[in-house]
C-alpha cells in the first residue's frame, strides 16, 4: 500500500513538473513572437509605428534626448506597456515589452 501512494506521488510530481515546463515552452514562444513583431518597426520612421499601434499614452524625453513613446493597453485584464525609442531624426531605435502577448 506504502509503494502504492509513492508512486501516486511520484507519477503526480512529474506530471506537475511537465506542465510547469510546458508553461514555460508557451510563454517563451508568445515573448518571441511579440519580439519578432516589434523588431520590424527597427529603423523606420515614427509614422510607420503610429500607423499601426495609433497614438501613444505617454512620451517623455530620456537622458540622451531621445523620445520615448509608450503604449499601453490591457488583454484579458493583463497591462501590457511597450516603450519605443526614437531618435533625433524620428526613427525607431529600440523598445522594450512588458506583459504582453
Amino acid at each position: 500500500m506504502k509503494i502504492l501512494k509513492n508512486l501516486t506521488l511520484l507519477v503526480t510530481f512529474l506530471f506537475l513538473l511537465s506542465n510547469c515546463q510546458t508553461v514555460k515552452d508557451k510563454t517563451d514562444q508568445i515573448v518571441k513572437k511579440e519580439n519578432e513583431k516589434l523588431s520590424t518597426f527597427i529603423g523606420k520612421p515614427v509614422s510607420v509605428l503610429k500607423i499601426e499601434l495609433g497614438n501613444p499614452n505617454e512620451d517623455y524625453l530620456d537622458e540622451s534626448g531621445n523620445k520615448i513613446l509608450i503604449f499601453k493597453t490591457k488583454k484579458y485584464g493583463i497591462p501590457c506597456e511597450r516603450k519605443f525609442e526614437i531618435n533625433e531624426a524620428e526613427i525607431v531605435i529600440g523598445f522594450v515589452s512588458k506583459g504582453c502577448f
